[in-house]
């Protein structure tokens, strides 16, 4: 099998004003809510690239992470893998387009199927999608073991017998199988021990350079996200609230929840005159009542008047997008005015 990739200038995904609304029925003669979940995100991952979505729970990740899977459809926006939209796409097409984006599952322990054999689970996808004879399927499933760093004699156990790190080492395996270009990992590393976390995320990199994957790495954790991450999007109730290079936002975080987000993670710390120790007050509000205006209003100790009652759009910024009015002035220093 081989190990070395082209990367494409042309982005693996594209995702513009993408929206996710839920009906939440509220018995039969009356009018359903609407639980917006994600409300309008965007953004682009090119190939041997690393786009991290955090946020606090609830924000929409895991939601965010479905759409892109095509596990569900959006509500609004659209969608493009290689550019092709994937919204209009016939279901011919996106059934093509589902073998470009493959998961990676925050559990290892549940993710695989403890009846079957580990041979038997990474052929499964090339039984389902692929004309691959037995023979084939089991010398490509065997060379995928070797890939991630598993011995051939894994081939014809079980699950159970297996740490982990190991499990997650083979759901990575079958995520491969169908040559995916790219891979959503959803707290692929946050149910391991923190020793083991180390060995998977240097596994996702090498993987990443010899092959050109994308990833997607949906992440509460801004220590592992620190360390894989190329780009980061900040997610606040179903909004991006700051999108850009990794190293902008870690060194100098501009919207008071990004500020929060590191300030509340050990062993993180900006510099410069944006980072500040802001503490979050209150709950997450209800995304069947957001606020009215910013989406962070209720809990922002720098919000004013103009916060409460307008939303603000993404503004480029020191290099890179946030969703602020106060932010130029944060950005300034504690003294501006």
């Amino acid at each position: 099998m081989s190990t070395t990739h082209t990367v494409e200038s042309l982005p693996v995904v594209v995702a513009k004003d993408l929206c996710r609304v839920y009906p939440i029925s509220k018995g039969f003669f009356h009018k359903p809510d609407l639980l917006q979940a994600v409300g309008g995100v965007s953004f682009t991952v090119q190939a041997g690239k690393t786009l991290a979505i955090v946020g606090e729970s609830g924000c929409g990740k895991s939601t965010l992470a479905r759409m892109v899977t095509l596990i569900e459809a959006p509500s609004g926006g659209t969608l493009q893998f290689g550019g092709v939209d994937v919204v209009g796409a016939s279901a011919r097409d996106q059934h093509a387009l589902r073998q470009k984006v493959q998961l990676v599952f925050q559990n290892p322990y549940g993710s695989l199927n403890p009846r079957k054999r580990i041979g038997q689970i990474l052929e499964a996808p090339l039984e389902i999608n692929t004309e691959l004879n037995a023979a084939e399927r089991a010398e490509k499933a065997r060379a995928m073991l070797a890939l991630v760093g598993l011995r051939p004699e894994h081939y014809d156990r079980y699950p159970h017998m297996f740490s982990g790190g190991q499990r997650q080492r083979i759901a990575i395996a079958r995520a491969l199988m169908l040559n995916p270009s790219l891979v959503v990992a959803d707290e692929p590393v946050s149910a391991l021990d923190v020793s083991i976390q180390a060995q998977v995320l240097n596994l996702l990199a090498d993987l990443q350079r010899d092959l050109g994957l994308a990833y997607l790495f949906i992440s509460h954790d801004l220590g592992v996200v620190r360390h894989i991450a190329h780009d980061v999007l900040v997610m606040y109730l179903g909004h991006t609230v700051e999108h850009g290079e990794k190293n902008a936002i870690f060194t100098r975080p501009l919207h008071p929840y990004t500020q929060a987000l590191l300030a509340s993670t050990p062993g993180i710390a900006g510099s410069g005159p944006a980072q500040q120790r802001t503490v979050l007050k209150g709950e997450l509000p209800s995304p069947l009542n957001p606020p009215t205006g910013c989406v962070f209003s209720t809990r922002c100790p720098h919000a004013t008047e103009q916060c409460r009652v307008k939303r603000p759009t993404l503004l480029q910024l020191h290099g890179r997008a946030v969703a602020c009015f106060e932010a130029e002035r944060l950005a300034a220093g504690p003294d501006a005015r």
